[in-house]
């Protein structure tokens, strides 16, 4: 490492001491992280939006008690949509969604990602207020106004690490990201049952009134707060400003056009099994987010109420898996006992095989207690999963990992079309075990396959593929090897 680099490096450490005398824990004082919150809300508002339907269409389908004018009694529904049409209401997200992932990355390039997350939320925010009039005049402009809520979603995640990239120091990126991330799982967590207590009390049109207005608050403070870079915020400090300039510089990528190796990342088994192994976990994760209401409501007996809070269990369960073993694993790490490869083995066959197990045990071990039990103990397990996969593909190539996790969050995508629809054609008698049963060994098998892939096929090494011209460290001490510093002049 040259003189300059060293030069730098010091003047960040001696930042980073100075820095440290305002707490971060006053995250309103430290800029980075009150985008950290920021992107946190904002993924709990993506989230909610997304899932809230899960519970709404339970309450739009189910039997009410309804007294005419004369005193009779009788059952109606407020939408008589059969289990098919329903499969397709609940895949419709996904529609658009699976489209508009590239979309996003170029537009936040072209305008930086503030924009691109606003708009995508708030427009995603407008159109979910606007969906009990959609479902009242219409079931296709219903459906299409899901699939538009799909697209202005798919826009977000690469824009966030637009911002991550200009914001978070590389000594503090881990936790900055998992701060904004981890607002996935609380907004399912949280807003499952929350749809159930407004479904329940206020009616089925108030979840999409109350997640879309929240949606909408949040845009207007994000614009006001949130800049693209910290150079163009007012209110930073300028210990802070001078901290984040000095340590991105040290890390900067080198100021060259680099063509991406579209024949090489296409024809890796390795990026390929990585990506079939993301798939095979997030159809397990749409399945069960999408259908656990109704598969509580119908064969368990819960109330709506009651099934939207129960539903949100298992989601508790995987965040909690998720931190654990992301620390078990850079312990494991640090004790040298294995290869990067085979804690990605390990982690991932654990994670796929638990829930493999326990989804087949929770269909035969019917009641509340037990199948619940062996539900949460499912989904929790996917976080040893997950853990693997969110680093895995900057294992195998830290410079090309957006262009891989794009193809692969593209290919995840299809679970959230396809599963939905699987579930309204088997599932034609929602009060059926034996139906359910037959989706739940579906889901079992696609963990089992997705296991048996990786397992045969993925990696943690560096791609010999991987771009050499930016200045990295690969670090061999896991693996028993001797530390080697690449560069361009090396290769």
């Amino acid at each position: 490492m040259d003189a300059n680099i060293d030069s730098q490096i010091g003047a960040t450490e001696k930042v980073l001491s100075e820095s440290h005398k305002v707490p971060v824990w006053v995250f309103w004082r430290a800029r980075r992280y009150l985008l950290a919150m920021m992107l946190f809300l904002g993924f709990f508002n993506s989230y909610s939006l997304r899932v809230n339907l899960s519970v709404a269409i339970v309450a739009m389908t189910q039997l009410n008690n309804i007294t005419s004018s004369n005193g009779t009694i009788y059952l109606e529904r407020y939408f008589d949509w059969d289990t098919k049409i329903q499969g397709y209401l609940l895949g419709s997200f996904f529609y658009g969604y699976i489209f508009t992932q590239i979309v996003g990355g170029y537009l936040c390039i072209r305008f930086g990602g503030k924009p691109v997350i606003a708009a995508g939320i708030g427009v995603a925010s407008v159109l979910t207020v606007l969906s009990p009039i959609a479902a009242n005049i219409n079931i296709y402009l219903f459906l299409t106004v899901r699939i538009l809520v799909g697209v202005f979603e798919g826009i977000i995640t690469p824009s966030a690490h637009y911002l991550h990239a200009r914001w978070y120091p590389p000594l503090e990126k881990t936790r900055l990201v998992t701060i904004g991330l981890s607002g996935t799982y609380f907004g399912t967590v949280i807003s499952l049952p929350l749809s159930s207590l407004l479904a329940s009390t206020l009616g089925w049109e108030s979840i999409f009134y109350v997640s879309g207005l929240i949606g909408i608050i949040w845009t207007m403070f994000f614009l006001l707060i949130v800049k693209n870079k910290p150079s163009e915020d007012s209110k930073i400090s300028k210990h802070e400003l001078t901290f984040i300039t000095e340590s991105l510089k040290v890390t900067k990528p080198a100021e060259t056009s680099l063509s991406v190796p579209w024949r090489a990342i296409l024809s890796s088994k390795h990026v390929w099994a990585a990506s079939i192994g993301v798939t095979c976990e997030i159809w397990g994760y749409y399945t069960l987010l999408t259908q656990l209401p109704k598969f509580m409501k119908y064969c368990l007996n819960f109330d709506l109420n009651a099934a939207g809070a129960v539903s949100a269990l298992p989601y508790i369960a995987v965040t909690i898996v998720l931190q654990a073993s992301g620390h078990l694993a850079d312990y494991l790490a640090t004790r040298k006992s294995f290869t990067i490869t085979q804690l990605r083995k390990i982690f991932i066959g654990v994670g796929f095989m638990g829930q493999c197990l326990f989804l087949v045990i929770s269909v035969y071990w019917l009641s509340k207690l037990g199948t619940i039990f062996c539900l949460i103990v499912a989904v929790g397990f996917g976080g040893f999963a997950m853990s693997a996969f969110c680093v895995n593909i900057l294992d195998m190539a830290p410079n090309y990992g957006p262009v891989i996790t794009a193809m692969a969050n593209t290919l995840a995508t299809v679970p959230g079309v396809v599963s939905p629809i699987i579930t309204g054609y088997l599932v034609t008698d929602e009060t059926s075990v034996e139906q359910w049963r037959i989706i739940f060994y579906i889901t079992a098998s696609i963990y089992l396959l997705g296991s048996i892939i990786f397992i045969c096929f993925g990696t943690g090494e560096l791609q010999p593929w991987d771009n050499p011209e930016i200045k990295y460290k690969k670090t061999d001490d896991i693996n028993g090897h001797n530390n080697k510093t690449f560069n361009a002049e090396e290769t």
